[in-house]
């Protein structure tokens, strides 16, 4: 390929109009950069115009530069972008994701990595079908070792680049009783049997070509003379393994990102990997981007007090030339129902004034806490959206209790019926249902009741039989419990999740959705309470899902904190800021100091994506999985800048009077040193709080139960067990009537 040709050019105006660092870090075109652009400072457009200035001085045809995104939407906005400046260039650029980059060159060099020309990718659904066949070849039981639960290891190995020869005995661990690199072995030689990848090996088929075959390594580093990466502080090991062999040989490399936004270390996201950029590549030029064009001067300062206090990274400031705005708002309420009702108050306000609800945000740290704001807004009328997830009650596994609680109350309804039947899966196949449908059309029945005709005869095969048998009875205990008088709608739920075994398969399943799913039901449990009766609650879960089908098109957005980023509101309101919630105790408990400042990056990350004001709630006392809890403030709250934030509360806390207060957080109330709340006093007008402001410590659960032992539960206080039958206890509670509950959720005393 001839070299392009360099010609002088006067400077044209897309470089004229941007500020200092950014045309700083265009017109560094030899060598390699690291651009560190801070939240709203324009990073789009500096890596477009960065291409777009390549193309135009002619120091490389648009084959020979690399453009790596992470999305497609990413890759087509940067050529629509380039395309506005650089004119009709961009057809031979190699711009594209990582997945499509590394596919366009696997299907160059096919063979080498033993696969034949035409190869399919195989989506999740089949990835998991394949590997099942794999479990059950090596003679495991795939409902021990299930596919959904070995299947994220595997791809977290490829994400690392790391091939079965690769992973050491101690990395293996004891899944699939050791036999997980085995396993993974297996895997990669049936997908090669079938001539099929999976996403993880089109980047893990390309390192391993670059390794063994040094002369077309270095065809593509001749190639390409610029590379250029967008969101760099999201790269896992495998990306950057595949850049850092591409770029040994121009060196010629841009990378684009912001080590304080590096919020996916969960999917495998490496924040080392831009933070040791200059180590990888010595003499590499650092342009920092910090003016900021979004957001106000407090919004800033309060983002900037809690990110500098993380040690791992290379550090910058936001700034703004519109110094005006209004301050951080922190608030605190008494719980999470308080938090929804004064949220949705806030919105209203702000709607009346002529405020979009388009351009409002809640971003919250964990799914669950989104069902409190649905209840709310739906009670007042306020439309709202649930931005890149579904809402509260049609989640997979909250539609699935639903339909178990369905049953016990109704047991003719023939859907929730089917939707049960076998989940978790009891050994009811596909033939037993056909032959309970058989019956039931036969006799005119339900399939409940065809089901219950079918376990008393021999049409089906003893095993069947046996299996629907089994299911037969824990639903026709159910059905007891909800006709039972005064049937409580969360023991029911409790007893269901438990019996059923449908808790123990999330906390089996090791995806990454199933912490979130398992904190999902206990919400749901949490709901229950506030119904006398299970018909109640049944009603009012079928308003709920009626009035979702209203489509607004001016809508409030509820959304993680995660599915947050790069986007923008003019106001969000930030709930939920106490220990354990945020910063999560998942994220600490699993990776410590790293996990922590993973945490105050995604609230580093959540205060930059409002424009004008930014809002932060806390309660003093959070539900927290069906049990009372006081909750501790998060200890981002005191890293904030007091001069940029006010603080206020709900009347009758923290020693307020009946108007609220406004103050500094650390004058709020909560004593710092000794990690509680202050009591307020009568004196000063507030209300006296008394147990509700303490964490009262229950002693751990240990061994088996007794008669006559006295336990405590959380819902029904203390009681004595007067009878246990295999983990249900019969307990004469205290200040309610006689229960029978389930033992996992009761405590000795």
């Amino acid at each position: 390929m001839s070299e392009p040709r360099i010609t002088p050019a006067s400077t044209p105006a897309y470089v004229t109009n941007l500020n200092p660092p950014q045309r700083a870090a265009v017109e560094a075109l030899d060598g390699p950069v690291l651009v560190l652009a801070g939240a709203g400072t324009g990073k789009t457009r500096v890596l477009t115009t960065r291409l777009a200035h390549i193309l135009n001085l002619n120091r490389a045809w648009p084959s020979q530069i690399l453009a790596v995104t992470f999305t497609n939407k990413a890759a087509r906005e940067m050529k629509e972008r380039v395309a506005a400046i650089a004119g009709d260039m961009t057809e031979a650029l190699w711009l594209g994701t990582f997945h499509a980059l590394g596919l366009r060159i696997l299907r160059r060099h096919t063979e080498l990595v033993g696969l034949k020309s035409g190869f399919s990718i195989l989506d999740p659904d089949d990835q998991q079908r394949l590997l099942k066949q794999v479990i059950e070849a090596a003679g495991l039981d795939p409902s021990r070792w299930s596919p959904k639960m070995l299947m994220p290891a595997i791809q977290r190995w490829k994400d690392r680049g790391l091939t079965p020869d690769k992973v050491s005995k101690a990395e293996a661990g004891e899944a699939a009783g050791g036999r997980l690199v085995e396993l993974y072995k297996a895997y990669q030689a049936r997908l090669l049997a079938v001539n099929a990848v999976d996403f993880g090996d089109l980047l893990l088929h390309c390192l391993t070509l670059f390794q063994q075959n040094q002369d077309i390594l270095a065809e593509y580093q001749r190639r390409f003379r610029y590379i250029l990466v967008d969101e760099y502080q999201d790269t896992n090991v495998a990306q950057y393994l595949w850049l850092r062999m591409l770029a040994a040989g121009h060196k010629n490399i841009c990378c684009v990102g912001d080590d304080d936004q590096s919020i996916y270390g969960w999917r495998g996201a490496e924040v080392g990997n831009i933070l040791r950029f200059e180590q990888d590549f010595p003499g590499a030029q650092i342009v920092r981007l910090e003016q900021n064009y979004r957001s106000t001067a407090p919004i800033l300062a309060a983002a900037g007090g809690i990110i500098s206090h993380n040690a791992q990274r290379l550090g910058k400031t936001l700034w703004t030339e519109v110094n005006e705005g209004e301050p951080v708002t922190v608030r605190q309420v008494w719980d999470g129902d308080e938090e929804a009702r004064v949220i949705g108050e806030q919105i209203q306000t702000l709607a009346r004034n002529g405020h979009k609800l388009n351009e409002v945000a809640i971003l919250m740290r964990a799914g669950f806490q989104s069902r409190a704001f649905e209840e709310r807004f739906l009670t007042i009328g306020l439309p709202y959206r649930v931005f890149g997830g579904l809402r509260f009650y049609e989640r997979l596994e909250i539609r699935d209790t639903i339909a178990y609680l369905r049953l016990a109350a109704q047991p003719a309804d023939d859907l929730a019926f089917e939707r049960v039947l076998n989940k978790p899966r009891r050994g009811i196949g596909n033939a037993t249902l056909q032959a309970i449908h058989l019956t039931a059309q036969a006799s005119g029945t339900p399939l409940y009741t065809a089901a219950l005709r079918l376990i008393e005869g021999e049409d089906l095969p003893a095993r069947a039989r046996n299996a629907l048998r089994k299911a037969m009875l824990d639903f026709e205990r159910w059905r007891e419990m909800a006709q039972a008088e005064n049937a409580d709608p969360v023991e029911m739920a409790e007893t269901i999740l438990e019996e059923s075994g449908y808790t123990a398969m999330l906390q089996a399943d090791r995806t990454p959705e199933a912490p979130g799913r398992l904190e999902n039901l206990k919400e749901l449990v949490r709901a229950l309470e506030e119904f006398e009766n299970l018909q109640g609650f049944l009603e009012h879960i079928s308003l709920v899902m009626d009035n979702d089908q209203t489509v607004e098109e001016d809508q409030v957005t509820i959304m993680t904190l995660h599915a947050a980023k790069g986007l923008e509101f003019d106001t969000v309101f930030l709930p939920g800021w106490e220990d354990g919630l945020f910063p999560h105790q998942r994220a600490l408990d699993e990776s410590g100091a790293a996990g922590l400042e993973e945490e105050r990056r995604l609230a580093y990350v959540g205060l930059t994506r409002a424009r004008k004001r930014a809002l932060i709630s806390c309660a003093a006392n959070r539900r927290v999985h069906g049990q009372w809890v006081t909750a501790l403030p998060s200890r981002f709250l005191s890293e904030l800048p007091q001069d940029a934030i006010v603080f206020t509360s709900e009347p009758g806390l923290m020693g307020n009077t009946a108007g609220g207060s406004s103050g500094s957080w650390q004058g709020s109330g909560y004593d710092w040193g000794s990690g509680s709340w202050r009591r307020p006093s009568a004196a000063s007008g507030g209300k006296v709080v008394d147990a509700a402001w303490e964490v009262v410590s229950r002693p751990a659960k240990t061994g088996t139960f007794e008669v006559g032992e006295r336990v405590f539960h959380q819902k029904f206080g203390y009681g004595r067990i007067l009878e246990i039958d295999s983990n249900k206890l019969h307990i004469a509670f205290e200040k309610t009537s006689d229960k029978t509950v389930v033992d996992s959720f009761v405590e000795k005393v």
